[in-house]
């Protein structure tokens, strides 16, 4: 059966990003200086700068920079440092894995391959299977592959008959994917358990080049990097031009390029490439012990999933004994009763390998990390060893992106996660989980920057005291310094996409953090394999909103200054600025709504 995706099966991942150390030496001096510099520039704006006489506008945008000023911050010292966990030889027996009070018989160590699945078309999970079927090892090992099948379906069995694994169902889906894993757990006995997707192909090297982290027997999971194969690689801008305007448009093409750089058009428009997230972001934590697991393409030793489940199961009843009983006065009476309650919440409680949630993977290393008996430890592989297939429009990405938005927020603002009581997470794994979180906050003060030179733009009120030479002098350091620095931070990467998308994604964060105040459950929606049909501007309407207002703005500021009514238009030219970078963010969201994929490239790129 052919796929879209047939076309890209040629495409090798990249290799893993390596940062000069002298690149690191400079973006460590320019983050302290930019940090030192913002630190200056929101004092200055909170004591000399506000516009007393608009304070409802000024108060807002302040507290909307110091809120961005302290996520920098966060960033700041998750990006701090690379370091990787030194990779070890794969271990040849289980005991290479346990500690030393917990050896047992010499064998193999047993893996067990988790395939979830609930409506994708099975002939896409048959190619999962095959490539599974690849994964080798340099020594014995009791490996098993098990397609979860949460959709019930008689040809997803025969699939699995055909390709000699096995298959599992169950007759509900309670707890969703969470579910699903738990269903599994407790029909295998793995050791060691890897977690795919429907489209999840592990490469034959997976086990080779990860178990060896399992000798560290404190060692819980290992994550690797999420790779995208079937990404548009886009043009270059000179070949994108050719093709509209011939001759002249190469040449015009590669003048720019000499310019301003290498520029390669419809290239991943749906901002998909995870390299930022998991080559520079996930795997810059694991210096502090805190790079958290993303689901499909890692590996878990069972013991810690098991350890944590049975520690969080035990808090969940207490929890539920102490609601009921804690408001009684009398001691006796309220042991009395507690000791009633107890057997019956203890068989309503549900023992939970991963927890029922919309964001289980997340929620588990939080479990994991935080367990106060036992200090499990994470790895961020920083080789790709699996391909997965992306978004192929934009209503796909945003309910991906409205599912990882409302998990985490629901796991923020429901669960005791910063707790001491309950977990015990070091400062530098508060930090980082920190700069999880904040980062989808940050809806709420991206929309306040969307906003605000809207309003300077129509009504010429500035949130500063006035545009002039102190305000440049503060404002033009911090931006510059601090510019560069991220720049060197995110070495051999573009950090414009991971900017763009934290700003354009303002309105579907501000929804899903609606959702998870008003209680709302957040649904479990499983995100399509193939391309929806149809345009999708509808999504993108707030986005639409902010470009047009903010052009109405600028033309609007424009006639003012030339007839003269703006006595200083240097606020009018700091809020060309910002308004155009807001207009550039939105606007790849905007033409993803439109994109459709190029099948003249694709059989380019095949020969045809």
């Amino acid at each position: 059966m052919a796929f879209y995706f047939s076309n890209f099966e040629h495409r090798k991942p990249p290799e893993p990003l390596k940062t000069p150390w002298i690149i690191q030496v400079l973006w460590q001096c320019l983050a302290v200086a930019a940090l030192i510099l913002g630190a200056n520039y929101i004092r200055w704006r909170w004591m000399s700068s506000l516009n007393y006489d608009a304070l409802w506008y000024a108060i807002p945008l302040v507290l909307a920079e110091t809120l961005a000023y302290i996520g920098t911050v966060f960033f700041t010292i998750n990006l701090w440092k690379e370091w990787d966990v030194p990779q070890r030889p794969a271990p040849t027996d289980i005991n290479e894995c346990l500690g030393a009070d917990e050896q047992t018989e010499t064998r193999p160590l047993k893996v067990d391959l988790f395939i979830a699945t609930y409506s994708e078309d099975v002939e896409l999970v048959r190619i999962s299977i095959q490539d599974a079927l690849k994964v080798t090892y340099p020594a014995p090992i009791d490996f098993k592959i098990h397609v979860l099948d949460d959709g019930r379906r008689p040809e997803m069995r025969a699939v699995c008959e055909q390709e000699g694994v096995n298959y599992i169902t169950r007759e509900t889906n309670i707890g969703y994917k969470a579910g699903n894993l738990r269903n599994g757990m407790e029909q295998t006995d793995g050791d060691f358990l890897v977690i795919c997707d429907a489209d999840t192909r592990v490469f034959p090297t997976l086990l080779t080049h990860t178990m060896g982290y399992f000798r560290d027997p404190d060692v819980a999971w290992v994550q690797t990097p999420q790779w995208f194969y079937d990404l548009p690689e886009g043009r270059r801008l000179p070949d994108a031009l050719r093709r509209r305007l011939g001759v002249v448009g190469y040449g015009l093409g590669k003048v720019t390029e000499a310019v301003v750089g290498p520029v390669t058009l419809g290239r991943d428009p749906f901002f998909n490439d995870a390299r930022m997230f998991y080559e520079v972001i996930l795997r810059r934590r694991n210096w502090a012990n805190a790079s958290f697991c993303c689901g499909a393409a890692s590996i878990h030793r069972r013991e810690a999933v098991m350890q944590a489940a049975l520690r969080s199961y035990v808090w969940a009843v207490d929890e539920e004994v102490a609601r009921f009983t804690r408001d009684i006065p009398d001691a006796d009476a309220r042991e009395a009763l507690e000791q009633a309650m107890r057997p019956h919440v203890i068989m309503d409680t549900e023992l939970t390998p991963y927890k029922f949630h919309v964001s289980e993977d997340i929620y588990t290393s939080i479990v994991l990390h935080g367990d106060t008996e036992r200090r499990w430890k994470s790895v961020m592989h920083p080789r790709t060893e699996s391909k997965m297939l992306s978004p192929q429009d934009l209503l796909t990405w945003m309910i991906q992106r409205f599912k990882y938005a409302a998990g985490s927020m629901d796991i923020l603002l429901h669960d005791p996660i910063f707790s001491r009581k309950r977990f015990r997470l070091s400062l530098p794994q508060t930090l980082m989980y920190g700069t999880t979180f904040w980062s989808y906050l940050a809806c709420l003060w991206n929309t306040v920057f969307l906003i605000s030179p809207l309003i300077y733009l129509f009504t010429n009120i500035p949130p500063v005291s006035a545009y002039s030479q102190p305000f440049y002098l503060h404002f033009l350091p911090f931006f510059i310094v601090s510019e560069l620095a991220f720049m060197f931070g995110t070495w051999g990467l573009s950090a414009w996409d991971g900017r763009s998308s934290y700003l354009a994604l303002y309105s579907m964060n501000l929804r899903a953090l609606d959702t998870v105040l008003r209680g709302e459950k957040i649904k479990f929606h499983v995100t399509p394999k193939e391309r929806q049909q149809g345009m999708f501007l509808y999504l993108v309407k707030p986005q639409l909103a902010i470009v047009a207002l903010t052009l109405l703005g600028l033309i609007w500021g424009g006639i003012k200054v030339a007839n003269g009514d703006i006595e200083d238009p240097s606020g009018y030219i700091i809020n060309i600025f910002w308004g155009g970078v807001n207009i550039a963010a939105m606007m790849p969201m905007i033409l993803a709504a439109m994109w459709k994929p190029d099948t003249a490239a694709s059989d380019e790129e095949e020969g045809v």
